[in-house]
């Protein structure tokens, strides 16, 4: 049932969000929309870095129309398979079990955006700015160096290669991912992996922000989601480290520009110290 549309994940996408805002901030998750407006009156920035925020995700929703008009024919699955060989078959027959691809499949399909989207609110709750302006600085750095990549150094899932030996195992539990959730996610957009740079940035921002629950949520929701992209069979071990990469670079960015933008570094220092202490 869950999976039985990209309307019915949206909505549930949304359910998930308003449920770890609460565990995140212990607070009414719809105060957030409150403290966003504030936000959004009281300084001119934040606006314009969420526009840009949206705009990259926007960019990438189009980044397969500009690909097909590009009329690129390059591929690099093979190089890729030629480092790595046969590591993400070796994590299937290792690790496969019936009872556990719901739980994998869950923690990618919902995960991904419904932490980002999270980390916003409980940050806003928080009243951590720094952590607000840094997680969109993040977003926008991470996706801003994977489009070229995708555009020029298209790899494909590694399911879809048939020497790696590799099953898709997502279609056990959704069935009409291909139809579904495809048009999303083109099959050569695979290094690196946006899964591991996005999830292990929100991990790694958590840990900046003081928020210890917040912290241990994203910590499992990013080791589930890196281990799922093996299990399910569409990552390279390549991609992983690929995203890990951008995933510190991004974060380490993100934070740096988002002090020079709220220009209030004992701001900082006085939110991370409050967040500690009441948790």
């Amino acid at each position: 049932m869950l999976y039985q549309s990209m309307n019915l994940v949206v909505v549930y996408t949304v359910a998930i969000v308003v449920i770890l805002i609460w565990l995140g901030s212990l607070r009414n998750p719809l105060l957030a929309l409150v403290e966003i407006g504030r936000e959004l009156l009281r300084s001119y920035k934040f606006p314009l870095v969420l526009l840009g925020m949206f705009s990259i995700l926007a960019l990438n929703k189009y980044e397969l129309q500009i690909e097909e008009k590009m009329h690129l024919t390059s591929d690099y699955t093979a190089f890729v398979f030629g480092l790595e060989g046969h590591f993400v078959r070796m994590v299937q027959e290792l690790f496969y079990a019936p009872w556990l691809t719901p739980i994998i499949v869950f923690f990618y399909i919902f995960m991904l955006q419904a932490v980002l989207a999270a980390s916003l609110g409980v940050y806003l709750l928080d009243k951590n700015r720094v952590m607000l302006y840094a997680t969109c600085y993040t977003v926008i750095i991470t996706y801003a160096v994977a489009i070229p990549f995708y555009l020029y150094f298209p790899v494909n899932e590694v399911w879809s290669y048939v020497p790696a030996g590799v099953r898709f195992v997502m279609l056990d539990v959704f069935p009409k991912f291909e139809q579904e959730y495809r048009p999303l996610s083109g099959l050569d957009n695979c290094f690196p992996s946006l899964h591991t740079a996005i999830s292990v940035s929100m991990a790694l921002l958590a840990y900046r922000s003081g928020n210890r629950r917040w912290k241990i949520i994203t910590t499992v929701s990013a080791v589930v989601i890196v281990f799922g992209i093996f299990y399910l069979g569409i990552h390279w071990l390549t991609d992983m480290i690929g995203g890990t990469l951008l995933a510190v670079v991004s974060t380490t960015l993100g934070v740096q520009l988002a002090k020079l933008t709220l220009r209030s570094g004992d701001e900082r220092l006085r939110v991370r110290s409050r967040v500690t202490n009441s948790r």
